[in-house]
C-alpha cells in the first residue's frame, strides 16, 4: 500500500492510497505496465490477440507505428537462450550422443511449442525494460475496468 500526502489549494494536507502490484505478478500474468491490472492480451495463452488499449488505464499499447519491432530482437535472444540450454540438456541426459536427428528432433519440437511463449513475453518484456518512457504509476491502479473492444491484429 503506498500512502501519498500531497496539499490542495486550501493548503490541507491530503492523503491517498494505492495499491502496489509487484512487478514480478504482473509480467508473469502479462499485465499493462501502467497500471499493472489490465490485461495486455485475451486471458488463452494459444490466443495471440492483444488489446489496443488497456482495459484499466486507457494506455495505447503500440505508441508508433513499428512499435513492437524491438520485440522481434528479443523473442530471438529468448529462442537463442532456449536452443542453447535444450541443446545442453539434450547433451547431458543422453549421455553426450552424437545423433544429429535426437538433437534436431528435440529442439525444433521446443521452439514450435515455445513460440507463443516467445510471441507474448517477447512484448510483454519490451514493454516493461525497453521502453524508458513507461514506467508503473500507482495512481492508474484504482480506476475502474472497461470492457476492451478492439484488438490488434497479429496476423
Amino acid at each position: 500500500m503506498l500512502d501519498i500526502h500531497m496539499k490542495n489549494n486550501n493548503q490541507e494536507s491530503v492523503s491517498t492510497q494505492y495499491d502496489l502490484v509487484p512487478i514480478g505478478k504482473a509480467l508473469w500474468n502479462a499485465k499493462c505496465v501502467r497500471c499493472r491490472k489490465g490485461n495486455m492480451f485475451r486471458p488463452c495463452m494459444m490466443s495471440q490477440k492483444m488489446y489496443v488499449r488497456c482495459p484499466h488505464c486507457d494506455l495505447f499499447f503500440e505508441r508508433h507505428p513499428g512499435y513492437f519491432w524491438v520485440s522481434m530482437f528479443v523473442s530471438y535472444a529468448m529462442g537463442v537462450a532456449e536452443i542453447v540450454a535444450l541443446g545442453i540438456a539434450t547433451f547431458v541426459l543422453s549421455g553426450g550422443s552424437e545423433n544429429v536427428y535426437l538433437y534436431l528432433g528435440i529442439i525444433i519440437s521446443a521452439i514450435v511449442l515455445l513460440a507463443p511463449f516467445n510471441f507474448r513475453y517477447s512484448r510483454v518484456l519490451h514493454m516493461y525494460f525497453l521502453d524508458p518512457g513507461l514506467k508503473y504509476q500507482p495512481e492508474f491502479s484504482g480506476k475502474v475496468d472497461k470492457e476492451p473492444a478492439v484488438f490488434i491484429n497479429t496476423k
